[in-house]
């Protein structure tokens, strides 16, 4: 069969690598199937080129994924539209956190033929399979299916359980060229870029995060390495982003990495999502991370009110925060420093926290500002909404609700919509005020080295 996945327009100048897409696109050429990747992400194609480009190119299938941002809903939706268009329409199908948590919404509104549910790198060859031979999907796991009308979701299917055995991600589809010039944080401009998983889940449960699976599935030491490698070799890749959402998922497992990593010499600089549980009991594994390469490490802080982190179920404290946090300052490490505001309890006392925080110990790697917190279909707090009536169902969410990740949602706080509104102002004005600051002072030094000491290696005052 031949088959078109569409990495969707995400409006940057330099797009993000779409890791999911690209294993889903490994996963169907290794079932010996025809695949091609439209890349509007890159080429900025409009929906009308989309419906012109499937007509004049015969498909059997389509697939497009995404996650549940406001963004995304509008983009997929358009997506959908264009494909619906067409006069020989293809197979279409849709997959990832937006459709998953109610796939039935998403079949009758998009017009989706399925709802891939969950990782599809096995749902996608037997899908295609099916197609090609009886056409019956009533058995296949992990899809949702309208049958006359009626919304119809199978059986879910087990995790990959060894993550080792997925092939890699089909690069070789891709512009990686593109991807590559991706701005990491903390690198060089002379840095070339790559994102890939160390592993699959998370042990956690945040109220605001969307989880259908439990449990963290890591890839080995070996496996990671050797996609790096051939990032290297095929790519002049010099710098790594481990998007997954915790390779800092055990102390023992992030000792053993780093380990490997200086052992067999990779020799690249890399960054990751970490846990403050873990940084703030060990500064050995942050410098021996440090020194395995690592410049970088996001951290999902969300609030610096204890009883704030108790109710979101975030298993930190505001102390442990502090002290992971300087302890990666202290071992030469950048912090990524998120914190998101409104969550069940909050109060302005609850903001005015985070700020003096980030004053305190952002070095600015990356512009921080302070969202509200989103409850995104699936999470406990999008139950929560829907318990108390502030939201009344997912077509209310994404139509009405969430417009916009920068604007409330919904109000869990003890304050009026009006003061929670004040209250990002106040934030986000000296947040970005204090960046703006840096930047100047930033800049004041290069004039210092410039025309004072006459530094000749001065390469001009450029944006990028």
């Amino acid at each position: 069969m031949k088959v078109l996945l569409i990495a969707y327009d995400n409006d940057s100048h330099i797009s993000f690598f779409p890791a999911g897409l690209a294993y889903v696109a490994s996963a169907i050429r290794e079932a010996g199937h025809i695949v091609e990747i439209y890349q509007q992400d890159i080429y900025h194609y409009s929906e009308e080129h989309l419906t012109k480009y499937l007509t004049q190119n015969v498909f059997d299938a389509v697939g497009v994924g995404g996650c549940g941002g406001y963004y995304q809903y509008r983009k997929i939706k358009a997506i959908a539209e264009a494909i619906d268009k067409v006069p020989n329409k293809p197979f279409f199908w849709m997959g990832g956190h937006l459709p998953s948590p109610e796939p039935g919404y998403f079949l009758k509104k998009f017009k989706a033929d399925i709802i891939m549910i969950g990782e599809s790198d096995e749902t996608v060859k037997e899908v295609l399979y099916e197609l090609e031979t009886s056409g019956d999907l009533s058995h296949v796991r992990g899809i949702a299916y309208l049958d006359k009308g009626e919304v119809k979701i199978n059986e879910r299917r087990p995790l990959i359980q060894d993550i080792d055995d997925i092939p890699f991600p089909a690069y070789d589809l891709f512009n990686m060229e593109h991807y590559v010039l991706y701005p990491q944080a903390n690198s060089d401009r002379r840095d070339r870029g790559a994102e890939i998983l160390s592993g699959r889940g998370c042990p956690f449960r945040c109220n605001f995060c969307y989880r259908m699976d439990e449990g963290f599935r890591p890839r080995s030491s070996e496996k990671i390495i050797e996609e790096i490698e051939l990032l290297k070799q095929n790519y002049g890749v010099t710098y790594i982003s481990f998007i997954d959402e915790l390779l800092m998922s055990s102390i023992k497992r992030t000792v053993d990495f780093c380990n490997m990593m200086i052992e067999k010499k990779v020799n690249v600089k890399w960054s990751c999502n970490g846990r403050l549980n873990y940084a703030s009991k060990d500064k050995e594994m942050l410098r021996l991370m440090k020194k395995a390469g690592c410049v970088f490490i996001n951290y999902g802080i969300e609030s610096m009110d204890d009883e704030a982190l108790k109710r979101m179920n975030k298993n930190l404290t505001t102390e442990m925060i502090i002290k992971g946090v300087e302890n990666t300052i202290d071992a030469g490490i950048s912090p990524g420093l998120n914190i998101i505001f409104g969550n069940l309890g909050e109060n302005r006392q609850s903001i005015e926290n985070d700020v003096e925080f980030l004053l305190k110990y952002d070095d600015h790697a990356q512009l921080r500002t302070i969202r509200p917190v989103t409850p995104y279909p699936g999470t406990d707090l999008y139950k929560y909404a829907i318990e108390h009536g502030q939201i009344k169902d997912i077509e209310d969410f994404y139509e009405n609700k969430h417009v916009n990740s920068d604007l409330l949602t919904c109000n869990f706080t003890t304050l009026t919509d009006d003061e929670y509104y004040d209250a990002l102002y106040w934030a986000n004005n000296i947040l970005l005020e204090n960046y703006l600051e840096n930047t100047r002072k930033a800049n004041k030094s290069c004039l210092d080295r410039l025309y004072i000491e006459r530094d000749s290696n001065f390469r001009g005052f450029r944006y990028i």
